[in-house]
Order: structure tokens, then sequence, then C-alpha cells
């Protein structure tokens, strides 16, 4: 699975203040990605019935956010390009837990490629789903 993920200068500005970053890198018409700001694509513009997780048996309310990582090939994207992301599940495992019962482990890997096809960036998602859900209150 693909998609389009158009890199904005106001939505670049906008994210670089949320995250109260204050690196002029993210200011002005080549404005330069802050690293986490790929997590928008996933969030914002991949479809939601090509999402990977659809296709495995997961239970959402029982998912924590494992660990985050983001690998650059060179510069960080910037204002004006247009990436096209691609969507995987790179392995999936299980681990007895601490506390009694299995955790499942996924790891969800997105390419992100510039125009010219070229590999500019990898975030890898871990994701870990309990054995039971979180209790409430």
């Amino acid at each position: 699975m693909s998609y389009e993920l158009p890199i904005e200068r106001g939505k670049i500005r906008e994210f670089a203040r949320a995250v109260q970053s204050r690196d002029p890198a993210h200011q002005g018409a080549d404005a330069v990605v802050p690293p986490t700001y790929l997590t928008i694509g996933r969030l914002l513009w991949e479809p939601r019935e090509e999402n990977p997780l659809a296709s495995i048996d997961i239970d959402l309310r029982r998912i924590l956010h494992g660990e985050e990582e983001y690998v650059f090939h060179g510069p960080p994207p910037h204002a004006g390009q247009t990436l096209t992301v691609s969507t995987r599940i790179d392995r999936q495992w299980e681990k007895e837990g601490k506390r009694g019962g299995t955790m499942r482990f996924v790891l969800v890997v997105n390419e992100f490629r510039d125009e010219r096809g070229e590999l500019v960036a990898e975030q890898r998602s871990t994701l870990v789903q309990t054995s039971k859900a979180a209790k409430e209150g």
C-alpha cells in the first residue's frame, strides 16, 4: 500500500511550533521537517482502509506505543516536496509479560520516497498488544 504525503511550508511551521522547536531550519520557503513530522503521514494521509494493521488480528484497545525510530538517508524532506509513503508490517513476535500473559509485538515500517523514487527516510513503529485491556478508572 502507498499514498502521497505533500510537505507544506505552513504545516511544517505549525508542527515545529507545536513541538516547541525554535530551529530556524523549520521556517521559510525551504523549511525542512522536524524528524517526527513524518508521523502525520500515517495519522492524516494514510487511507484507513489500506492500513496494514487491518490485515492482522489485533485488538486496538490493548495497544501500547512501544518505540518509534526515524532513519534519514540524506537531508530531511523540505517544503514543496511530495513524498510517496509505503507501509508494511515488517515482523511480529510474542513474549511472556512480567505480570503474566503474553505480549504481542508488531513492527510497522513506513518508507518515504521522493519524486525520483529515492528512499529519503524510514519510520519504524513498534506496537505492543497487552494480554488484557487496561482497566478503566
